[in-house]
């Protein structure tokens, strides 16, 4: 920082800004000779694909989706149905691992099933008592409008199973509105 006393009583204060310039031009030089070198010298990257299969090492939990028909008796989908969304008089719809809709029936019978099938690879209810982190849970995502008939339909109907766990997935809540 110079300091000058030019004609008038109070000093003037000036940031010498040459040497800031000449560090950033020096700079601009580097970046503009090392960045084409630097691309030059990167090959093409081939990202592997492969198929996702289920764990052998950890169980999956199993994952029910909650929802009813709407007013006009039309069901959520990925195509266009014109569901307006779920209501409280609407007839239960429930998606084992949020993709095959279930009845009360199917859903006892698929959740045993898989129930037993997990069991029995660990080597029988013995072996996987040993290690309650072996034992699968069930995840409910409900629809908020779906009537607590529905879902305390699925609870029971895993629970019956043997699924001694059962949780729900929510959506957090934005604090700020």
């Amino acid at each position: 920082m110079a300091i000058s006393m030019g004609g008038g009583e109070t000093p003037m204060s000036d940031i010498n800004t040459t040497p800031l310039v000449d560090v950033m031009l020096v700079l601009l030089i580097i970046f503009l000779i090392a960045v084409p070198v630097a691309i030059q010298t990167i090959e093409e990257l081939e990202i592997p694909v492969f198929r996702s299969e289920e764990s052998k090492d950890k169980v999956e939990n199993l994952l029910l989706t909650i929802s009813t028909t709407d007013a006009a008796g039309n069901t959520a989908r990925t195509t266009r149905t014109g569901f307006t969304g779920a209501t409280r008089t609407g007839e239960c719809r429930v998606y084992f691992n949020n993709i095959t809709a279930v009845t009360s029936e199917e859903l006892f019978d698929q959740a045993f099933n898989r129930l037993d099938a997990i069991v029995q690879a660990a080597g029988g209810p013995e072996a996987i008592m040993e290690d309650p982190e072996r034992i699968p849970q069930v995840h409910i995502r409900a629809d908020k409008n779906a009537p607590w008939r529905c879902v305390a339909g699925a609870i029971y109907n895993v629970q019956a199973a043997g699924y001694p766990t059962v949780g729900f997935i929510s959506n957090p809540v934005d604090p700020n509105g």
